[in-house]
């Protein structure tokens, strides 16, 4: 087999692994938590933060969901009292967003459901 067509058929792989797993994250979260795929990795993400604010632009720079996406998502998540989003005192530009108790709470739960749908589907192995 030529080098090229190894990785491609490593990719499609990989992709259809990766799209298998997110489809059961996505559906598993909603269904059992309320919460899309998405929409946990961006409660993840704030959580890992320990309820401090972090800058809008800095949360984008640690997904790979569009800033346009991500603002969407966390405008969903404001909605069900998840995040809270407030204007930077320094450069009224800037927006922070913080995970509120409730989302912390949501996120906590759901972790259970995220890290065994992982589990099923990942090995620590080679």
């Amino acid at each position: 087999m030529e080098r090229g067509a190894e990785f491609v058929d490593q990719w499609r792989s990989m992709s259809s692994r990766y799209h298998e797993i997110a489809c059961r994250l996505d559906r598993e979260l909603e269904e059992s938590h309320g919460v899309s795929m998405n929409e946990f990795e961006t409660l993840d993400r704030l959580a890992a933060h320990d309820a401090e604010k972090l800058r809008m632009l800095d949360l984008a720079a640690s997904m790979y969901l569009s800033q346009s996406a991500l603002s969407r998502t966390v405008a969903r998540l404001e909605r069900a009292g998840l995040v809270e989003r407030a204007l930077c005192e320094a450069d009224r530009r800037g927006v922070f967003v913080r995970i509120t108790a409730e989302g912390l709470a949501r996120y906590r739960v759901a972790s259970d459901t995220h890290r065994a749908i992982l589990g099923e589907h990942l090995t620590t192995e080679g």
